[in-house]
């Protein structure tokens, strides 16, 4: 009795030992495939290269399927004809791009919160990453909620939660007596920031709108009101107001920052030398590495405004290769709005990338991956059998 007992607790243990083995055996694979992708691209600069046409691309997801989009984004379903704008993948010069993994992202962030926070541009990403997901993982439980302010997308299973937060400036538009104030140095709504794993920022497309398009009256530093000022220097000091905030109440042990520059627009050709075009009827993007209207200002300024800050803030630097995407706008086809949209982008399309570029950041900038500075020092798998094996055979035997 006594030997069957001691045969069958070794069978019993060699097995449930072999399979915890095997979890850990293809965790450590991951982390070996994210090292080596972190090898690989840690010294180039993912923003800088070109795009190139691939016939074999296919679509990270069909956009019929995913629940995320909003109808301002689905420029399929409103009947734009062409799709050459979705085979162009984006190769920066000096290393590749690796491929994203929507199973490793969500058991890499397990129980966490990552947060997107901007005007609607944040919203076409916060889509795209939540379609990109989804469609990998599409028998995953998810649940959603919208808000005016807050809107959240969670899969469950993983409880990861990719949060929006809407916020047009960064800093508050508050209503007071004289009308809409926007407060160049306040930021109450930062409070909805807290908490968060991550943190995705984003500004500049409102502070260009003027007259009816314009959601204030006033702007106020201080105690000083102004009717106007020039848009850059108010920029600077939202901006300004915004890294003192993160400096203040930003732990960088606990959340990561990322700042996305300047989303560019294409309503004016001659900024292409296509004088008398916009974005209606693109159908490529430029060709090499540089746009012919050169950077915008306000690029300059958030480069500026993060190289005085304390917290780390990890720039992601997609200007220059939004730019040259002349053809990836809604244009026409951007479900029941009116106009022409040259600002925002078709989904699938550009946001997809962008959120390419965010997880091979994270794999960059992720130092807590693994211990002891990024080397994955574990007992192989067959020694750790043999050794788990011992010393319950030591253990049966004391207990006998």
């Amino acid at each position: 009795m006594g030997v069957w007992f001691l045969c069958f607790s070794l069978c019993s243990l060699f097995f449930h030992t072999l399979f915890l083995s095997l979890q850990e055996a293809g965790a450590e694979l991951q982390n070996v495939t994210i090292l080596r992708a972190r090898k690989e691209i840690g010294s180039c600069n993912l923003f800088q290269g070109r795009w190139v046409f691939d016939d074999s691309i296919s679509l990270p997801y069909d956009s019929s399927s995913c629940p995320f989009i909003d109808p301002e984004f689905d420029c399929l379903k409103y009947g734009r004809p062409d799709r050459q704008y979705l085979k162009y993948a984006w190769r920066p010069d000096s290393c590749n791009l690796p491929r994203f993994d929507a199973k490793e992202f969500l058991g890499r962030w397990r129980g966490k919160k990552i947060m997107f926070v901007g005007d609607s541009l944040s919203l076409n990403q916060w889509n795209s990453l939540a379609c990109m997901i989804h469609a990998s993982e599409p028998q995953a439980e998810y649940s959603v909620s919208r808000g005016s302010r807050t809107s959240s997308a969670t899969f469950d299973e993983y409880e990861v939660s990719l949060l929006l937060y809407h916020t047009t400036y960064l800093v508050d538009i508050v209503r007071e007596p004289v009308g809409l104030v926007l407060k160049l140095d306040s930021i109450q709504g930062g409070n909805s920031w807290k908490g968060m794993d991550v943190l995705i920022f984003n500004s500049w497309h409102w502070w260009t709108h003027r007259g009816s398009s314009q959601p204030w009256d006033y702007m106020q530093e201080g105690s000083k009101l102004y009717k106007d000022m020039d848009r850059l220097t108010a920029f600077y000091k939202g901006l300004t107001t915004w890294a003192r905030w993160v400096d203040q109440n930003v732990d960088p042990s606990k959340t990561k920052v990322f700042f996305q520059n300047v989303s560019p627009t294409h309503y004016e050709g001659k900024d292409w030398n296509a004088p008398s075009r916009s974005c209606r009827g693109e159908d490529e993007p430029l060709s090499g590495s540089t746009y012919p209207a050169g950077t915008p200002p306000a690029a300059d300024i958030i480069k500026r405004v993060l190289s005085t800050m304390s917290t780390p803030v990890v720039l992601l630097d997609i200007t220059t290769l939004s730019q040259l995407r002349k053809d990836a706008h809604p244009s026409v086809y951007s479900g029941n709005h009116a106009g022409t949209d040259c600002s925002h982008w078709c989904l699938p399309g550009l946001p997809d990338t962008w959120n390419q570029l965010l997880y091979s950041a994270l794999i960059i900038y992720n130092e807590t991956d693994f211990a002891n500075g990024g080397c994955i020092t574990r007992v192989p798998v067959v020694y750790r059998i043999i050794l788990h094996i011992s010393v319950h055979i030591v253990l049966l035997q004391w207990r006998a």
